[in-house]
C-alpha cells in the first residue's frame, strides 16, 4: 500500500516510538490484519515524512520473531527506545465486540512515556469505548495526550503527522532556536 504525500521531510529528524499490541494481536492464523495495517500505515507515514521509527512490530516482524526475544530484552529495548523517542504513537485498535484489543505492553509504555514527560499521539476509535479504563480516558489529564480516530486515521494518514508535529512543537521551537543561537 503507498501511502502519498506532498509534505515529506516534515518530521526529520524526530524520533517517533509506535507501539501497539504484540502478544494478544498473534492468531491462530497470524497476526490481526486490521491491526498490521495500521501500524504499517503508521510506520509508513513517519517515514515517508522524514521520521525515525522505533518499533517492536518492526523488530519482531509482526509476530514471526517475537519468541526469539526474552522478557528481559523486550523491556530494555521498549524502555531504551522510550527514553530516546520524541513522541510515542500507540495504535489501540477496537474489536468487533467494540472491546479494546488486550495489550498490557502498551499501556505500561503508555505509563513510561507519561512518566518521562513524551508526548502521547493515541490512534483509537473516539469516543473510548466503554471497555477503555478510567485511567486510559482521563491520561490527557497528567500528560500530553493527542487522540487520533482509528477510522479517520485509516482514512487519512496525514493526520498523524499533524499530530506529532502538534505534539512537538515546543521542543521543535527550543530546538530551532538553539540551532539558530549557534549552541
Amino acid at each position: 500500500m503507498a501511502i502519498i504525500s506532498d509534505r515529506s521531510g516534515l518530521l526529520t529528524g524526530l524520533d517517533v516510538f509506535v507501539g501497539g499490541p504484540i502478544q494478544h494481536a498473534i492468531l491462530a492464523n497470524g497476526f490481526a490484519g486490521d491491526l498490521q495495517s495500521a501500524i504499517t500505515r503508521a510506520i509508513g507515514t513517519v517515514r515517508e515524512n522524514g521520521g525515525n521509527v522505533f518499533s517492536a512490530h518492526v523488530a519482531e516482524k509482526f509476530g514471526e520473531d517475537t519468541a526469539q526475544f526474552t522478557p528481559e530484552q523486550v523491556s530494555v529495548r521498549d524502555f531504551r527506545w522510550m527514553r530516546k523517542c520524541d513522541v510515542f504513537v500507540p495504535v489501540l485498535p477496537v474489536l468487533p465486540d467494540l472491546t479494546l484489543r488486550r495489550t498490557d505492553g502498551t499501556h505500561v509504555e503508555l505509563g513510561w512515556a507519561t512518566a518521562l514527560g513524551r508526548p502521547i499521539v493515541l490512534v483509537t476509535k473516539q469516543p473510548f469505548v466503554d471497555s477503555a479504563s478510567h485511567l486510559l480516558k482521563g491520561l490527557h489529564r497528567v500528560g500530553s495526550v493527542q487522540v487520533i480516530d482509528f477510522d479517520e486515521f485509516n482514512e487519512k494518514p496525514g493526520l498523524l503527522v499533524d499530530a506529532v508535529l502538534a505534539a512537538t512543537e515546543v521542543q521543535r521551537e527550543a530546538l530551532g532556536s538553539a540551532i539558530a543561537a549557534g549552541a
